[in-house]
């Protein structure tokens, strides 16, 4: 089993809060690591797409009574959202009788309902873990490795395939099971074949500001339609909206957000682009680097941190800009060279925005600066350095 940074996090969570979610898109490895945790508390799990499982909670509320001293797995919650109503009750009787920490893990492959359901019923009870794809800090230490990271994307089944034909297939299923499976259990009706479109469409603008009407005229459908199809596709933790950065400088700012496809590997797989010979020649190279790199770096985004990119209608631009819980701002370029040369309008976006620190992440090992306020470093190195911050 590859070691997943986040198992610390949940461990930290369950000692300090009755329940913690686990979120994270389907086959990301939830379950996996779930086990692995309740084998060190002695936990008990319950699948709630298995009917057996069910079963066992005809009754929930006696059910968790007699297990109040193990730790439960609940895995699939979509699938029995009314026991967050439960949950709540269970937990506050839990605590009067000092058993309020580590009761719940809960498990799901969505934002949406889960969020919501444990919003209305759980505040003040409940942790939340985002659990994202293998990152450049959870596989081995080299540069082969990281290309097959990017190529395969962190999905841990296509990444450990056994061939890059293998990984594709398997990719291509996961696409195939969410469009006709996923999406209709969390969305409302949408016909497979236009969302099918619909992302690869943003594959192939991987990384560029959203225009939704041109979007809506290519699929025939409503402006509002392709926003509605999107934001499904960003509660399924399939796809990220960056924002853009706002400074009160006095210049025109895009305001439009970036859209980019988040695991690197459906990109690839939405586009048909199988070898990293075939990605190398591809026009998407570029922009699929830039999404690999950006989702490694925000799996560690310190906490209290948030991510934007930052562009005037002029051109001077920045690809993630991080703003720190003290105020503070780093300016981060990302290059698919292995050398780490930035552009002139990354040098007038920082003296717009004033970074105490700033990075060009380049596909190489070597760290060195380029200028007394410019670094090129890797991108593992710079997770490294976001980590440390956790």
């Amino acid at each position: 089993m590859i070691s997943r940074i986040v198992a610390q996090q949940i461990e930290d969570a369950l000692r300090r809060q009755a329940a913690v979610a686990l979120i994270g898109p389907r086959q990301v490895g939830k379950t996996t690591l779930a086990l692995a945790i309740g084998r060190v508390h002695d936990a008990l799990y319950l699948d709630l797409e298995d009917w057996d499982d069910r079963n066992r909670l005809a009754n929930p509320v006696l059910f968790f009574e007699n297990v109040e001293d193990r730790l439960i797995i609940l895995d699939e919650i979509h699938r029995m959202p009314e026991l967050f109503q439960t949950l709540r009750g269970v937990i506050d009787k839990g605590r009067r009788r000092k058993k309020g920490k580590g009761r719940f893990l809960i498990l799901g492959s969505a934002s949406i309902d889960l969020l919501r359901q444990s919003g209305e019923t759980l505040a003040g009870r409940i942790a939340y873990i985002d659990m994202a794809p293998l990152s450049a800090l959870e596989i081995e230490d080299d540069r082969a490795a990281r290309e097959r990271l990017w190529l395969r994307g962190g999905f841990p089944d296509s990444y450990l395939a056994e061939s890059d034909r293998d990984s594709f297939a398997l990719r291509k299923d996961f696409i195939r099971t969410y469009l006709e499976r996923d999406v209709p259990m969390f969305g409302p009706r949408i016909p497979a074949i236009t969302l099918e479109r619909l992302w690869t469409m943003l594959a192939h603008r991987q990384g560029t500001l959203l225009n939704a009407s041109e979007l809506a005229r290519a699929l025939e459908v409503s402006t509002q339609s392709v926003t509605r199809y999107i934001d499904l596709l960003v509660d399924l933790i399939l796809v990220r909206r960056l924002s853009p950065y706002y400074a009160n400088i006095g210049k025109r700012l895009v305001k439009s957000p970036k859209v980019y496809v988040r695991d690197s590997g459906l990109v690839h797989a939405l586009l048909g682009i199988e070898t990293l010979d075939q990605l190398a020649g591809h026009p998407v190279v570029g922009m699929s680097w830039e999404g690999f790199v950006l989702e490694t770096l925000l799996s560690v985004l310190p906490w209290r941190s948030s991510a934007f990119f930052y562009r005037t209608a002029a051109g001077a631009e920045i690809d993630l800009v991080l703003e720190h819980s003290n105020g503070s701002v780093w300016a981060i370029e990302i290059k698919r060279a292995l050398s780490a040369k930035v552009r002139r309008g990354f040098h007038l976006a920082c003296e717009d925005i004033k970074p105490i620190r700033s990075f060009v992440v380049h596909a190489g090992d070597d760290r060195y600066p380029i200028s007394e306020t410019l670094e090129a470093i890797s991108v593992r190195e710079l997770a490294e350095e976001f980590r440390r911050l956790l």
